[in-house]
């Protein structure tokens, strides 16, 4: 899979699924506006292994859904 898409439409289309997107757009903020979506999965270590085998210059994982109260999150 390899569709260029805007957030609105991976956020639709991928509800509650982590996201790999590969050349992204970004906004100054460095939030995600469109990009090649190459691959999608409920399960985030699919997708960062696609990530790490794809090896892409410049891409963003992004996870459609809610973040779980009390969740800490490392970046």
């Amino acid at each position: 899979m390899e569709q260029e898409m805007t957030i609105q439409e991976i956020e639709t289309q991928f509800d509650d699924e982590w996201v790999l997107v590969v050349d992204p757009q970004t906004d100054a903020g460095l939030h995600v506006l469109k990009g090649k979506v190459i691959c999608h999965s409920k399960d985030r270590d699919e997708v960062y292994r696609k990530a790490v085998s794809l090896r892409p210059a410049r891409c963003a994982v992004l996870f459609t859904g809610q973040i779980p109260e009390n969740t800490a999150v490392v970046l």
